[in-house]
């Protein structure tokens, strides 16, 4: 299965700016335990890890279990302190990888 995520970073800040980051990736996030209209049972097919990096610092990271809905929605927030870079990384069942990055540029308060 293709991974794909829309995602919402800011490119700017001020020093000590709360900001929020905002992802929506598209999965199935199948159980495991539906069974189609013929009675068959739907593989398990779900997201197991993602996380956040920060200016070469993790800021968040969690493990996804089957109980999350399909197309995961993550919104989170932190504190802007440097310039860097961020990576938003997904982590398939099946070793599925998805990674998007962008560039939060923080300025002097």
């Amino acid at each position: 299965m293709s991974l794909s995520a829309r995602v919402r970073i800011p490119t700017e800040a001020r020093a000590g700016e709360v900001v929020e980051i905002r992802t929506l990736v598209s999965h199935p996030m199948e159980t495991g335990f539906r069974v189609d209209s013929f009675g068959r049972r739907v593989p398990r097919n779900i997201l197991t890890r993602f996380s956040c990096r920060y200016a070469d610092r993790e800021i968040v990271s969690m493990d996804l279990r089957p109980g999350i809905a399909a197309n995961p929605y993550l919104a989170f927030r932190f504190v802007a302190d440097v310039s860097g870079a961020i990576e938003l990384r997904w982590e398939g069942q099946d070793g599925e990888v998805l990674v998007e990055r962008g560039h939060l540029e923080v300025s002097a308060a």
